[in-house]
């Protein structure tokens, strides 16, 4: 066998390398690599970035979330294939560049004066004509008029038989050229200002520098030094929450497995921050202002930052980002939902927590305190009257149908109602297991148009759930507390006995004892099922859900109808007694008779019964606050960016100069002939247009006057 000799080898190697760099050097190639960037920032726009893990999981699954954070698509533009994808782009654009750049450099100092005569018949637009003076007269004439018109002409002189012959070659548009130049060297430089603003630099430092990401808990100064960037870090975007009257001069930078830490030369202490509303309860604007401490000089500068508006320091941007609590104090009110407990108060700071020893049948569980909001705009017009319900066909207007649908693009066929329903609160209560459940509590009893104002109680089992909501109407005095004595006194069995006497003597006329002590008992099971016992399993055994399961076990399907309409009646006057006599007992005047006690006392009814599906031993109602606002600053240090706007500048240059200007050169050919000359003229252009055919027909009857007629039907001929 024979073997290849080190010659032939060198020349495959050099063939093959010719050929990965004739690949990487071409068009099809850069295009190829930008679709697959395109296809990568779509991702990277629709699935939220360097989000913690749990979110993930909670919204995709867990061996999606896996898959996810094993092909770094969380953290999609510091991914490493993403930035070789870059890389890559940059280098076969600048290939590009360099292996046509010289040509069209050449071609724009080229005027191409040395092509044949016979060369300008192969043309489309081409002219001829017979001129009166000599060759040297008209080659004048007609460079000065090609020169004027902003052409540049360059003149050539030739021998023929006749005598001296003229060959003008001029040229026009080579903006075109530079069009390309400029749109390609665009790509380059946004990708490397791509490249410097990104996480590029940050990596380098974690795979090259020990850096890691920090994923414990605590103050900031107590972080090691292995989580901190350098102060001479020259590129970073991270972010810096501070709160009114405090200052900070560390950012963070997030990462997929933790965060990095990043000094800055300054601090900023936040003075005041400003904040104003649309009434569809989205901000409308907000600014900080802020005083910058600088860490070496001890100067002090004062500045405003808006969104839009950021401040500079030290060749670092502070841009308005957002806002979030700053550490705001709140105070709670307990109120309990299982008998024999008392109400207690809490006081906490948003973002802190607290031990609640001995509550109801949990041993132990924290109080988190997680978010104070103060405006909660809410859209009440999609609430609709139960009369609403049904569509009446005859009062259907189908103009003003579509004209709900046409005119302004703001517009929209949806009424809107948006009411500010006050304060909220929302905290967490965190079992010893660890286990947590998510509540929001509205401070402001809220009119949702039933009759009467409820409290709204929310709970969720994750974030990625709904809040569900308790409603608890409101009393007289526009507080939970006429609920939750009524709530107490079902779960009293000497109150419930005497509501049910009370009802029964009212029911029933004083001689006849025997119904009046019949009418006793069921309303004592009914309203003994309604309050329901405490279970084994721990599951709820009371409530509407009680009564419906009585009445299928017990009452044959065909008088279920009239049974429970007679149970619900009593059970509804029980429950009234029984809420007249807590009254008494607290020292309060009876309800009144009318339709505010009618909602109340139904709204009471279904809350009674909804309230034992509460998963907690009690709620907490927020009883005063003091806000403390804090703002939350993107700070970036990006040499990039000038490097991309000047990017910016050459794409939109070289695309206009692309798309606008046209290529276009012009030859004409004077030869002697008798006692004149005949002229030759033909145009080549980089794209083919009507103007172009209008221009060609113009400059054949200024320059040769050849008829546009001739020139058009010479072109059609062709």
């Amino acid at each position: 066998m024979s073997e290849s000799s080190p010659s032939a080898r060198s020349d495959q190697r050099s063939h093959v390398l010719r050929s990965f760099m004739e690949l990487l050097a071409s068009m099809r190639f850069a295009i190829a690599l930008l679709t697959i960037i395109c296809i990568a920032s779509v991702i990277g726009t629709v699935l939220k970035q360097h989000e913690p893990l749990v979110n993930y999981v909670n919204q995709f699954g867990p061996f999606w979330a896996e898959l996810f954070l094993a092909i770094k698509l969380n953290a999609v533009y510091s991914a490493w294939w993403f930035l070789l994808i870059l890389a890559f782009l940059v280098t076969s654009t600048t290939l590009c560049l360099m292996r046509h750049v010289p040509k069209y450099l050449a071609d724009l100092r080229n005027y191409k004066e040395n092509i044949r005569e016979k060369s300008l018949q192969a043309f489309h637009h081409k002219a001829q004509n017979m001129l009166t003076e000599s060759a040297d007269a008209a080659a004048q004439r007609i460079g000065g008029m090609l020169a004027r018109g902003g052409w540049k002409v360059k003149l050539q002189e030739r021998d023929t038989a006749d005598g001296k012959g003229y060959m003008l070659a001029a040229k026009a548009g080579a903006a075109n050229k530079i069009g390309y130049i400029a749109a390609h060297s665009a790509i380059v430089l946004i990708c490397l200002g791509g490249l410097l603003d990104g996480d590029m630099v940050v990596r380098a430092q974690m795979w090259f520098g020990g850096k890691t990401p920090y994923t414990g808990a605590g103050r900031i100064s107590d972080v090691p030094a292995q989580h901190r960037l350098s102060l001479n870090n020259p590129t970073f975007r991270g972010n810096l929450m501070v709160a009114e009257g405090t200052q900070a001069g560390t950012a963070i930078l997030s990462q997929s497995d933790g965060v990095l830490l990043q000094e800055l030369p300054f601090a900023v202490e936040l003075k005041k921050f400003i904040v104003e509303y649309y009434s569809t309860g989205m901000p409308k604007l907000f600014a900080s202002e802020v005083v910058i401490h600088d860490r070496e000089t001890g100067e002090q500068l004062e500045k405003r930052i808006e969104v839009n508006h950021p401040a500079s320091y030290k060749g670092i941007e502070i841009y308005q980002s957002s806002f979030d609590d700053g550490g705001s104090s709140v105070k709670l009110r307990s109120v309990p939902f299982v008998a024999g407990s008392k109400p207690f108060g809490v006081e906490g700071i948003i973002g802190s927590s607290t031990q609640l020893e001995q509550v109801g049948a949990a041993k132990q569980m924290a109080l988190e305190f997680t978010e104070l909001r103060t405006i909660n705009v809410e859209n009440f017009a999609a609430r609709k009257k139960a009369g609403d319900a049904a569509v009446d066909v005859r009062k259907v207007d189908l103009r003003s149908s579509i004209e709900s649908r046409l005119g302004a693009g703001h517009k929209t066929a949806t009424e809107k109602e948006l009411r500010n329903v006050g304060p909220s609160i929302g905290y967490k209560l965190r079992d010893a297991s660890g286990q947590a459940r998510e509540y929001q509590n509205y401070m402001l009893p809220v009119d949702m148009g039933e009759g009467v104002p409820v409290f709204l109680l929310g709970v969720r089992e994750t974030p990625a759930e709904p809040f569900r909501f308790l409603r608890v109407p409101a009393d007289d005095q526009g507080s939970m507390d006429g609920f939750m004595r009524l709530r107490a006194a079902l779960q009293d069995p000497a109150m419930l006995k005497e509501a049910v006497q009370r009802y029964a003597r009212q029911a029933v006329a004083s001689d006849r004892a025997d119904l009046r002590d019949a009418l006793a008992q069921s309303a004592l099971r009914a309203v003994t099922l309604f309050a329901g016992t405490p279970a084994a399993d721990g599951k709820p055994n009371g409530g509407l859900q009680a009564i419906s399961q009585f009445m299928e076990a017990s009452v044959p399907e065909s008088e279920r109808d009239r049974a429970s309409e007679v149970l619900i009646r009593i059970l509804n006057g029980v429950l009234f007694d029984l809420a007249q006599l807590s009254r008494e007992k607290a020292g309060l005047k009876p309800l009144e008779p009318g339709e505010q006690t009618l909602s109340f006392m139904t709204q009471a009814v279904f809350s009674l019964s909804d309230a034992q599906f509460y998963p907690a031993p009690m709620a907490f109602m927020l009883e005063d606050f003091k806000q403390v606002q804090a703002s939350v600053f993107q700070v970036a240090r990006a040499p990039g960016k000038n490097i991309v706007y000047l990017g910016c500048f050459f794409l939109i240059l070289g695309v206009f100069a692309m798309l606008y200007v046209r290529d276009r050169r012009l030859w004409v050919w004077v030869a002697p002939a008798g006692q004149g000359s005949q002229a030759t003229m033909a145009l080549s252009t980089n794209r083919k247009t009507m103007d172009t055919d209008r221009e060609f027909a113009q400059l054949a009857e200024k320059l040769i006057a050849a008829p546009a007629a001739t020139a058009n039907a010479t072109e059609r001929s062709v």
